[in-house]
Formats: structure tokens, C-alpha cells, sequence
């Protein structure tokens, strides 16, 4: 099978997927907790690909797998079944699934596992090529199709008959993050937006809310499990409730509406907000967040591009001047706010004029956290018939020459937080550098994202645990992270 990597039509695979800077993430569902169900339960290795979505995903199939009499582990060597949830965002991610996949493959032919299983957003779109081209995968399910994996794998024999294990009447979570304290709550699927890179509607549809009261449940039951953290997530947050209002009338929650559900029904001390369309935002929300202390003052809102004839090619619904006025706004109505965008470098026909732009925007606005990326052609989407493409090699040199404006940014908002006390949530202790003790990160700093805070030493009578709170007073900043010391 492993000859086979290199001939693939489907996926032309490389040798390097992170060279165009999206460097993809991988993470072992059950890292935090190892193993998870029954000792004497069937061991199913499950393994994610991609964005903090599927891995909410993947927590709920652990969850209704363990339920099911299964025992979920990381460790894939040592499992009967893999389980692959897939991602087929970018192109380096479909490599990445794709070598999983065959890899997963390889162990069954050695007689390491007895079947592998693919789920998720590449399958859902690519389900009938990658059967055709992998065809020793014995079961691929999409998105629409998840709540079969339960009844096929039954049907195989892979778990425990019905009678044998209590039935789980509805799926909860088993957290999987090697920071347990830390969570995500994804408050709905899909997307309405046709941006013109983007093949997230080709495989999650159009966007649909989940319901206020279930996701209140959720993030109760996360906290009540030790979560401290929780991040809402979407593909456009801002448009959580919408679709819930042409169907249901006026009196249908909205962003607002469920942040305030969220605060009122849970305990949980942090939630932060990311994928917040700068269009989308209200000034009830903005007056929300002022407000609210467990609302943190961090935004994450990705903006794409500062050249107009850019954003207009890319479909996207700001320009330059919205965004500035936008900017400044939520700087003016949120004390301390920190900002998160994303960008795309090479998209078809941008020229040197429409980088400068871009590059004159970061330089104006200063935000704290900027992710660039090179951009992807995506099959299907309306950027990939667009002429005048950016050679490879113009691009990388773009997105090198952008992370050296923003690494200058970070540095300078990172040393202006010299000599301030703020608060801090303890991540793990420091096994990089016996100069410190804790990694820790500020209200400013999202979990894998950002940078974090290097505790210096422990404070006298208050020992730190992963989880705990400490006030830190910041004492030295570099280009990602800060250095503390705890004061209590």
C-alpha cells in the first residue's frame, strides 16, 4: 500500500506538507487521557486531523464509542480498529489525511489492526474517490453519516453486543486536549459566506445553530469536568442564531443572547470568542463584552486581506476603511483588548501594489496575533478558475517578508505589557528550560495559537497546578511570548 503514496490522482501527495507555511495539526484524540472506557472493551485508536471543530467532533465520537462499551485510546499501535477523523480544508491537509490514512492501512495489512475507519470532512466530500483509491479502508462515513459509526462497527463485530454494555441516549464529551482546563464549544455548523478560497459549505453546508439551551447544557457539563477555558468556535461566530430567527421569528437568541446564557448558567471563569467577522459584530455585543468580565476582552477576527481589489476578489465583506473604523471601535468600547486576525498571501492576482497594502494595514493597526498563511487552490471554489496565479516561490517570500513586519508587531505589544500585573491560567509545568517553573497564559493568549507566559518562580504559600488562576506581574516580553513572575 505505502507504494502507492506518490500515484494517488485524487491527492497528488508531497514530500514536505508544510512547506506553503500551513503547517497542519495533528492530534491524538485522547492525549490528555491516554485511554478512556471500559478495560475489557474493544480498542479503537482514534486520531484527529485538522481544526479545533473537528476535534469538538472527535470528543463526542470518543464519547459515544466509550459509551458503546468501547475502550478509546491514543495509542494507535496498540489498537484493534483506527478511527481517522479527516480534514480536507487545504491541500497540505488532505496530503496529511491521505498519508494517515495509508499508513492506518499498512498496520492492518501487517496484521497490526483489524480495520480502519475514516470519518469526517475529507470523506464527506471525497467519499466515492477515496474508496475507489484506497479501497483496504473498510468504512468511510462523512459528516451527515456519523451517527452510523456506532451501528457499522456493531455490525462488524468491533463492539460489544447491545446487551452487554448500557446505551448512551445522547453522546456527551470526552475531553481530549493535553490541557483538560481548556475547551471548545462549537455553536454551530457550516457556513452562508461563498468566500472565494474557501471549500468549508462544499463539505459542512450552510450554516445551522445549534440550539441555546443544548449548548448551555454542554458548557456546564465542561466545567462541572474542570474546565476553566472554554473557546467559541464556529465558522462565523457572529452568525450563530440567524438561521434561528427566519425559522423561528424575532424572539430567536442571537450571539448575544447565548453569551449571556452562557454566563448565567454555567461557572465556568473564561469564554473566549474566535472566528468574529468584523461585519458581523454589534454594539450589543461589543457593549457585552465591556462588560462582562468572563467575556474576555479577545477577539479573533479574520480579515484575509488589506488590499480592496483583493478582499473583493476573495469575496469577503469588509475593505479597508470598514475594517480601520472597526478596529478603532472595538479598541475604543473594550479596555485592553486583544486582537487576533489571519491572513492570505499569493491569492490568484494579487500583485506587489496589493501586498504592500496588505502590509501597510498590519503596520497601521498593530494586532497583537496575525496567522498567515499561503494561499491554497481548493477544487471547486470560485478562486481556483481565477487566472493569474502567484508563483510558489514569490509567495513564500511575501509570507516570510509579512512574518518579519508582524514579529516586530508582537514585540512591541509584547514589551508594552512589561510591568503589568494581570491574570494568568497555569497551563503544565516548564520542562524546556529550568529557568522556569509553570507555562502559563494571560487573558491575551489563546491556547496553541499564541504565545504563553514563562512563570519565573513559585509563589511562597500558593503552589500552582495545572488549571489554577495566579495573578502574574510580566516582566520581560519577546516576539511570541512574555516571562512572569506569580504574585498570588
Amino acid at each position: 500500500m505505502s507504494g502507492r503514496t506518490r500515484d494517488l490522482p485524487v491527492f497528488p501527495l508531497s514530500p514536505d506538507p508544510v512547506r506553503d507555511g500551513v503547517p497542519p495539526t495533528v492530534s491524538a484524540v485522547s492525549g490528555a487521557l491516554g485511554e478512556a472506557g471500559p478495560e475489557d472493551g474493544p480498542r479503537i485508536g482514534l486520531v484527529t486531523l485538522g481544526c479545533d471543530k473537528n476535534t469538538v467532533d472527535s470528543e463526542r465520537i470518543m464519547a459515544s464509542l466509550v459509551g458503546h462499551g468501547a475502550r478509546v485510546t491514543s495509542d494507535v499501535q496498540g489498537a484493534e480498529v483506527i478511527v481517522i477523523n479527516t480534514c480536507g480544508f487545504i491541500q497540505a491537509a488532505k496530503e496529511q489525511s491521505v498519508e494517515t490514512m495509508l499508513e492506518a492501512c499498512r498496520l492492518k495489512e501487517e496484521g497490526h489492526v483489524a480495520a480502519v475507519v475514516a470519518v469526517g470532512c475529507l470523506v464527506q466530500r471525497y467519499k466515492a474517490e477515496l474508496s475507489e483509491e484506497i479501497p483496504e479502508i473498510d468504512l468511510l462515513l462523512g459528516l451527515s453519516e456519523l451517527d452510523q459509526l456506532v451501528p457499522e462497527l456493531r455490525r462488524r463485530a468491533l463492539l460489544p453486543d447491545p446487551e452487554s454494555v448500557p446505551i448512551m441516549e445522547r453522546p456527551l464529551r470526552v475531553l481530549s486536549t493535553a490541557t483538560p482546563h481548556t475547551s471548545f464549544l462549537k455553536i454551530s455548523e457550516g457556513c452562508d459566506h461563498t468566500c472565494a478560497f474557501c471549500a468549508i459549505p462544499l463539505m459542512r453546508g450552510l450554516h445551522r445553530s445549534h440550539p441555546l439551551d443544548e449548548l448551555v447544557e454542554e458548557a456546564r457539563a465542561l466545567g462541572e469536568q474542570g474546565v476553566k477555558e472554554i473557546n467559541v468556535i464556529s465558522q462565523d461566530t457572529t452568525w450563530y442564531g440567524r438561521d434561528l430567527r427566519r425559522r423561528d421569528g424575532p424572539g430567536a437568541p442571537l450571539l448575544p443572547e447565548l453569551l449571556e446564557a452562557l454566563v448565567a448558567g454555567t461557572e465556568v471563569p473564561w469564554f473566549r470568542l474566535f472566528y468574529i467577522y468584523p461585519s458581523g459584530v454589534t454594539r450589543r455585543l461589543v457593549e457585552l463584552i465591556a462588560r462582562e468580565d468572563r467575556i474576555l476582552p479577545y477577539l479573533d477576527v479574520p480579515l484575509q486581506h488589506g488590499s480592496d481589489r483583493i478582499l473583493t476578489a476573495m469575496r469577503r465583506p469588509e475593505r479597508r476603511e470598514s475594517i480601520r473604523e472597526r478596529v478603532g471601535w472595538l479598541r475604543d468600547a473594550i479596555p485592553d483588548l486583544t486582537l487576533r486576525t489571519t491572513v492570505i498571501v499569493g491569492f490568484p492576482g494579487e500583485r506587489d501594489d496589493d501586498f504592500e497594502a496588505l502590509l501597510d494595514l498590519l503596520e497601521e493597526l498593530r494586532f497583537d496575533r496575525v496567522g498567515a498563511f499561503i494561499y491554497s487552490e481548493e477544487e471547486g471554489t470560485r478562486a481556483a478558475e481565477l487566472p493569474d496565479p502567484v508563483p510558489t516561490s514569490l509567495a513564500r517570500e511575501r509570507l516570510e517578508r509579512l512574518h518579519d513586519v508582524q514579529r516586530g508587531i508582537s514585540l512591541e505589544r509584547n514589551l508594552e505589557q512589561v510591568g503589568r500585573t494581570v491574570d494568568a491560567l497555569v497551563d503544565h509545568a516548564s520542562e524546556e528550560d529550568p529557568e522556569y517553573t509553570w507555562v502559563a497564559r494571560t487573558v491575551g493568549q489563546a491556547l496553541d495559537v499564541d504565545g504563553v507566559t514563562w512563570l519565573l518562580d513559585q509563589p511562597a504559600g500558593s503552589p500552582l497546578a495545572p488549571g489554577h488562576f495566579t495573578r502574574v506581574e510580566i516582566v520581560d516580553g519577546h516576539e511570541y511570548d512574555l516571562v512572569g513572575r506569580p504574585v498570588g
